[in-house]
């Protein structure tokens, strides 16, 4: 039963992705939420100077890297790239600060990597997650054409595989992998990458089952540091 609801929702969002003007304006996870804290008001400094060939846009995983120099500069450093995490972000949030906060206004990034929706969970449908993302997407593609996007699977929280949320994220991530086309847009799902052979998440990799430690950060750039150098080429 859960296969079936599944194949069929994905089914729906293929045929919807192209264009859905209208299911964005009643979504409310694609409704930008007011994000102007000192954090934000961070950012504009340090985006004025228009240096940035990649930036990473998120919640509190995100943010976390500001906490991982030696990760971060080894795996990206080349890229010149630019943390654009705020802790407590949803799809909302972004979107306010793309937009009306104007954090991406100064960059001419070649590459964004996007890694928010968890934060959604509690408040919103999978589809409507999926929906608050594509709308991001969108927006970076109107305010920067030549940009291209690595849309990251939200990562696994919560102790044990058959906790709910686990499935929720599952069936959310269903969706983000139908926003790539493979030419501006890409999506990858290292998930798994987090957990132990039966599904459970180990504290060492994340000590609240939520956000990563260093060893968690260790893996996250180990994933995606060659599609970064390469995407962002």
């Amino acid at each position: 039963m859960i296969v079936r609801r599944l194949v069929t929702a994905s089914v729906v969002l293929a045929l919807c992705l192209p264009a859905c003007a209208d299911e964005a304006k009643e979504n409310p996870a694609a409704k930008p939420l007011n994000r102007d804290i000192d954090r934000h008001k961070k950012f504009l400094e340090i985006v004025e100077k228009g240096e940035g060939d990649v930036i990473f846009l998120g919640d509190s995983i995100t943010h976390g890297w500001e906490g991982q120099k030696k990760i971060w500069d080894a795996a990206f450093g080349a890229s010149k790239p630019v943390n654009l995490g705020i802790g407590g972000d949803q799809t909302g949030h972004v979107l306010w600060r793309i937009t009306e906060g104007k954090e991406i206004d100064p960059l001419k990034p070649k590459l964004a990597v996007i890694m928010i929706g968890t934060n959604n969970m509690g408040a919103h449908t999978a589809e409507q997650i999926a929906g608050g993302v594509r709308t991001i997407v969108e927006t970076l593609q109107k305010q920067k054409p030549d940009i291209k996007i690595l849309v990251l699977g939200i990562f696994p929280r919560s102790p044990r595989a058959a906790d709910a949320v686990r499935d929720k994220i599952k069936y959310a991530n269903t969706f983000l992998a139908k926003l790539a086309d493979g030419k501006q847009v890409f999506y990858k799902d290292i998930g798994d990458k987090f957990l132990e052979k039966d599904g459970s998440l180990d504290k060492k990799i994340m000590p609240d089952y939520l956000h990563l430690s260093a060893e968690g950060y260790q893996i996250w750039a180990d994933a995606i540091k060659d599609d970064v150098a390469k995407l962002a080429k």
